[in-house]
């Protein structure tokens, strides 16, 4: 079992060379169990792809940055955001492979300034997402502002990811999408800003255990998911057997499931996490053309500090960018079609039931601070079916709403709210 340097194959740590072939060539190089490292040093590279049976390591002080030019990063089959799509391949790919380890104390920069400034601009109020919605195409712009992610494990089988950094991502951070016997350990995710920075996102995907991770992002810290629309809910991927234990939330929306529920949620463990200063702290999100379910879910033993939204379940969320404004058109790109064709009537609301949420602690480090201690908004035709509260103490400033709900159950819950529940707080933008 070989450990290759990569250094050998000509990569330069100067932050401004390009490395990618470089890199490439070390990974190729590499047989059944053999290690490929990225030493200390900055090395600027587009898309590497890892293959079967190898370990790639990141040195202490190893900075892997992620070129801003579009055209290092090719185009291939993928899954954004539930549409399964042609879309730009990732920095680090781990696709159609086995026995992979990615591990070490470096970084993953993903440098995503510049995709951030593609999407919304440099005042986060005009570029793509301007444009999109002046024309009425909010629910298209995330698809064709194409940025890349830093990670993506798709389609793969026994892979660990432990003790690495991930930045600054143009997209979601790590993304693990159809792939089975997973586990995430001691990683962090720090995305201060940027749009739909996501930092761990679990889609389609069996069998996968986040532990020990912080993170700290713009949109869902951890999320579970299952894909978008019709063609999603054909295809049935579910997303099951996942363990979500020991993390930390720092700034983001929380773990959050959906709103990609498509092929369906379930045998979710969320336990031992502490958050600190998060805007969601366990959110439930859907809408009214997802369909799929979520079921099962066990949410115990977490402790909260300045959350905004303790508990947020929404299943009519964000309905700009939920809903398409036109009906699906021959002469529209696939992935607007797939958008625009969801999951119709009925068939379309999602089914929510057996969520048991026990020993939750939230408080406030100063009483003035914003905070909701419930905004559950089921659909009135099939409400949320079998939610238990147990154990729960909250300091909040309003109580909330509760609405949609059907077996609601409250056993010894706390809640100190003294402000009254103000409708202006019911916008949530994440």
């Amino acid at each position: 079992m070989a450990r290759i340097n990569v250094m050998d194959f000509d990569a330069v740590p100067d932050a401004t060379s390009l490395s990618t072939q470089a890199i490439q060539r070390a990974i190729d190089s590499a047989t059944d169990g053999d290690t490929v490292l990225i030493p200390a040093g900055r090395f600027l590279s587009g898309a590497l792809f890892l293959k079967s049976n190898m370990t790639l390591e990141l040195a202490d002080n190893a900075v892997l940055l992620g070129s801003q030019q579009l055209e290092d990063y090719p185009q291939i089959d993928s899954r954004v955001a539930g549409i399964d799509m042609v879309w730009p391949s990732a920095l680090l790919n781990i696709n159609h492979c086995r026995n992979v380890t990615l591990c070490g104390n470096g970084t993953i920069d993903g440098q995503g300034t510049v995709w951030w400034h593609k999407f919304w601009g440099d005042d986060e109020n005009s570029g793509m997402l301007a444009e999109y919605s002046q024309r009425g195409l909010r629910w298209v712009v995330d698809y064709d502002c194409q940025r890349p992610r830093n990670l993506v494990v798709y389609h793969s089988e026994n892979v660990t990811l432990a003790g690495f950094t991930s930045r600054d991502s143009g997209f979601w951070n790590v993304h693990i999408c159809y792939s089975t016997q997973v586990i995430l350990q001691g990683l962090r995710v720090l995305n201060q800003t940027g749009p739909s920075t996501d930092g761990i996102d679990i889609d389609s995907s069996q069998q996968v255990r986040v532990e020990g991770c912080t993170v700290s992002c713009n949109d869902d810290n951890i999320c579970v998911k299952s894909g978008r629309g019709a063609e999603a809910q054909q295809l049935g991927r579910t997303a099951r057997d996942i363990i979500i234990r020991d993390c930390t939330l720092l700034k983001g929306s929380g773990i959050t499931l959906g709103s990609e529920t498509s092929g369906g949620i379930e045998n979710v463990i969320i336990e031992h996490n502490r958050f600190s200063g998060t805007g969601v702290g366990f959110r439930i999100k859907s809408a009214r053309n997802r369909g799929g379910w979520i079921s099962n879910i066990i949410v115990r033993h977490l402790t909260l500090e300045d959350v905004c939204y303790p508990f947020m379940l929404q299943l009519n969320w964000f309905p700009q960018y939920s809903y398409s404004a036109q009906s699906a058109d021959a002469e529209q790109p696939p992935h607007w079609r797939k958008l625009a064709s969801g999951v119709e009537g009925l068939a379309g609301l999602t089914r929510v039931e057996n969520i048991t949420i026990s020993h939750i602690t939230s408080s406030l480090s100063q009483p003035a601070l914003f905070s909701r201690a419930f905004f559950i908004e089921g659909a009135a035709e099939q409400p949320i079916d079998q939610l238990r509260f147990s154990d729960i103490r909250l300091q909040a400033q309003e109580f909330g709403k509760i609405a949609g709900v059907s077996n609601l159950i409250f056993e010894r819950v706390s809640v100190d709210a003294p402000a009254a529940t103000l409708t202006e707080n019911d916008a949530y933008h994440r």
